[in-house]
């Protein structure tokens, strides 16, 4: 029970990285239509990396669930809840650079 649960988490949190990684994609790539930068390329090939690996990721727990040690899951969820969170904080950075900014308020 608490391992169908903890694969269940894992390919939410697996389709969750898949979500921020096409936002992150398509700015990426109106980012390099607009300035032809080919750091952006770049970043394309890290996003569409690790796009590659989230579906590999899904389609493993659903296709080879009874291979897996329970014993690993676990570890999958934490594997894949710390590279929401990096990829949280990439999407931030890139979609809103400057953080909050706050103005004073006039005296």
């Amino acid at each position: 029970m608490i391992m169908a649960l903890l694969m269940d988490v894992s390919s939410i949190v697996s389709m969750a990285n898949m979500a921020i990684l096409i936002v992150l994609l398509a700015v990426y790539g109106r980012i390099y239509s607009k300035t032809g930068a080919t750091f952006t390329i770049g970043l394309m090939i890290f996003a569409g990396m690790l796009m590659f690996h989230n579906v590999i990721a899904i389609y493993a727990y659903f296709a080879m669930a009874p291979l897996y040690s329970d014993d690993l899951l676990p570890y999958f969820v934490g594997i894949h809840t710390a590279e929401l969170a990096a990829l949280i904080a990439l999407l931030k950075v890139t979609v809103w650079p400057e953080g909050v900014k706050t103005t004073p308020k006039a005296a």
